[in-house]
């Protein structure tokens, strides 16, 4: 009997993440949770991968749920199915265009402390007027929201 409440036990500990995501009513911001993750044509796993990530952090815009998975968009815009527990709710950003600076202050005037080139990823938090914080490995600075796919 023990043994069976460990298993259901653990087996609803599995569940945890994609339950909080669930929450979340599309569309979202989200990052792939794992360094490896499958993106298939449908809601299952008899549904072909049409996409391997090997990049954990990469941001993703949820814009449909089912039961236990998310279709995303990536930020190449290709959109595909995943399981739930492989996405996070974890804010990321991917740097668009060309090379940003990350600034001291949110204002075009603060001075520039970094800067941050196309398709470098990074935490987004407190994001305003235009502005988000980004972390890019601990290069931490504040970015025009414009200049980050998953960040308005």
């Amino acid at each position: 009997m023990t043994h069976l409440r460990h298993i259901i036990i653990a087996s609803l500990l599995c569940l945890l993440p994609s339950m909080a995501i669930a929450e979340n009513k599309p569309p979202y911001w989200a990052s792939i949770g794992p360094s490896k993750a499958r993106m298939r044509t449908g809601p299952g796993q008899q549904f072909p991968v049409v996409w391997f990530y090997q990049r954990a952090g990469l941001p993703v815009k949820v814009v449909a749920t089912y039961p236990s998975w998310r279709k995303v968009e990536d930020p190449d815009g290709t959109q595909g199915w995943m399981q739930a527990n492989l996405i996070s709710d974890k804010r990321s950003g991917i740097v668009i265009g060309e090379v940003r600076p990350m600034r001291e202050a949110p204002n075009e005037t603060a001075r520039i402390v970094w800067r941050a080139a196309p398709g470098v990823v990074g935490k987004v938090t407190e994001c305003a007027q235009g502005w988000c914080k980004f972390d890019a490995g601990g290069r931490i600075g504040y970015i025009q929201t414009a200049h980050l796919w998953g960040a308005n």
